[in-house]
């Protein structure tokens, strides 16, 4: 898919009611989106599918919200408040920000086009760099390899610093008293703190997760790419608890489970891949990206990671609470394994991410010669299940009692899925709209409709029609179109 592509996503998510600048007639707020009414429903649908498979298809997975203010000790314990920056550069002509590292691999991506060897070797020494907190030499190394600024193009830099990525507010009537929260950077740590508060009200018996959806919010210094990087964005997130020693068996698991999940809402198997992380974070032992390919390249979705002991030790450490359970299962030896602090094995998507690479999937433009013409066609290849509406009820003529007829077979189907009426302009008109949305399927009423209550079901991905009577209509829905046919597919 090429870059003028995406922006006829970009446009194509806008003009169809799926992603709309934020404050737009204020002219918009950088890297901040709003969902339109297309647009939550297609995401909904998607945090409800992975809900369920992690809640309801798992057997020892519940759910938890927790609150976005959480105490500040909490990101001191998760190392946040020291460790959770990024390299920053400015270039003094241009005036524009950029991540450091960021702007090293996106020259080192242009390089690998006819120096692989080379490219591979400075994003390797960029690693290392950072992971020794060399900052000077991450500057000294952007300008050895006269990497310039994509607006100016100059290599006329400032020094490399570190920014972090949290907002802060204050709490408290009065500034003088008030001390200092974060808006969470992530959703996980409001899953760590109540490991005890779940494991003993819903007597879960180790291994056993804790999922969450939630709203994180990060001060990113670059976000770009549409949805793919905000400041606001959704997380969904699975944190599983294991016995120390069994965690690397349940990261296989883990990453094979969650690649299966993408591959069942419909993304191509070729256009997903695992990448392997060199550079581990402090509390990781291993961890792996599943990454698509998006029209700017194959980039992160989801990450799946082995985090040890980390984070509930630390916690233990700083709130002086132990965060230790006791496993009855007998050991080699026959003995009970005892006291100990469970190991985390993570999985992290983004929603707005996985929504993106879903749209960008699914946006499908068809070219047909017929005769003399060339004809374009656009639709929302969606699964069923996902799509926002899955079935529009279209009288071909308002009168004769058609409409009457459509509007008490949409009341009919509107209770058990998500249906639409549609009767304004002509029936290829509305069947348009519905593809540009992702409609599966368009049901026509006409005037055979009135002598043997059979319908004309129109199907988005074919244009194939034919004819069927409204309880056929119902099972066809239930048969492609709803969530638990997407969860079989697991």
């Amino acid at each position: 898919m090429a870059e003028k592509d995406f922006k006829d996503i970009v446009s194509h998510a806008k003009e169809y009611g799926f992603v709309f600048p934020s404050s737009d007639i204020y002219d918009g707020l950088q890297a901040v989106y709003d969902y339109g009414q297309n647009g939550v429903e297609l995401k909904n649908n998607l945090k409800q599918a992975w809900w369920k498979a992690m809640t309801q298809v798992q057997d020892n997975i519940v759910g938890i919200d927790s609150a976005i203010f959480m105490h500040p000790t909490i990101w001191k314990a998760s190392g946040h408040v020291d460790s959770f920056n990024d390299p920053m550069i400015d270039n003094k002509d241009s005036k524009k920000r950029y991540r450091a590292d960021t702007l090293i691999e996106d020259f080192a991506s242009e390089l690998a086009k006819t120096d692989q060897a080379k490219a591979d070797h400075i994003v390797s020494e960029m690693n290392r760099l950072l992971s020794e907190s060399d900052l000077k030499g991450v500057y000294d190394l952007i300008v050895a390899e006269n990497i310039k600024c994509p607006i100016s193009g100059t290599c006329n830099w400032t020094e490399v610093r570190q920014f972090n990525l949290m907002f802060s507010t204050q709490v408290g009537s009065v500034a003088d008293e008030s001390s200092t929260l974060y808006l969470r950077p992530e959703t996980a740590q409001g899953i760590f703190v109540n490991f005890l508060n779940v494991q003993k009200t819903g007597r879960m018996k180790v291994p056993f997760g804790i999922a969450q959806i939630g709203k994180a919010f990060r001060n990113e210094i670059v976000a770009r790419q549409f949805i793919f990087r905000m400041r606001e964005f959704e997380q969904m997130e699975m944190q599983f608890f294991v016995r120390p020693g069994t965690e690397l068996d349940w990261y296989e698991k883990w990453k094979e489970t969650r690649l299966n999940f993408h591959k069942a809402i419909g993304l191509p198997a070729e256009d997903l891949k695992y990448h392997i992380h060199e550079k581990l974070a402090h509390y990781a032992n291993a961890a792996v990206d599943i990454e698509y390919r998006f029209p700017f390249g194959f980039k992160e979705m989801e990450g799946i990671h082995s985090r040890t002991d980390f984070d509930l030790k630390s916690h233990q450490e700083f709130s002086k609470k132990k965060q230790q359970y006791f496993d009855n299962d007998l050991d080699e030896n026959g003995k009970p394994f005892g006291n100990y602090i469970p190991y985390v094995v993570e999985t992290s998507v983004g929603a707005d991410r996985l929504f993106l690479a879903v749209l960008c999937n699914a946006f499908t433009k068809e070219t047909t010669v017929d005769g003399e013409q060339t004809k374009e066609r656009i639709y929302l290849n969606l699964h069923p299940a996902l799509a926002p509406i899955k079935v529009a009820i279209c009288p071909i003529v308002k009168k004769d009692g058609l409409s009457e007829l459509g509007q008490k077979m949409y009341k009919e189907l509107k209770t058990e899925f998500n249906a639409s009426f549609d009767e304004k302009d002509s029936i290829g008109k509305r069947y348009t709209r519905q593809d540009l949305i992702g409609t599966p399927y368009c049901v026509a009423i006409d005037y055979q409709t009135l002598e043997d209550q059979t319908v004309t079901v129109r199907h988005r991905n074919s244009m194939q029609q034919e004819r069927m009577t409204l309880e056929e209509v119902k099972n066809l829905l239930r048969s492609t179109a709803t969530m638990s046919v997407l969860l079989n597919s697991l």
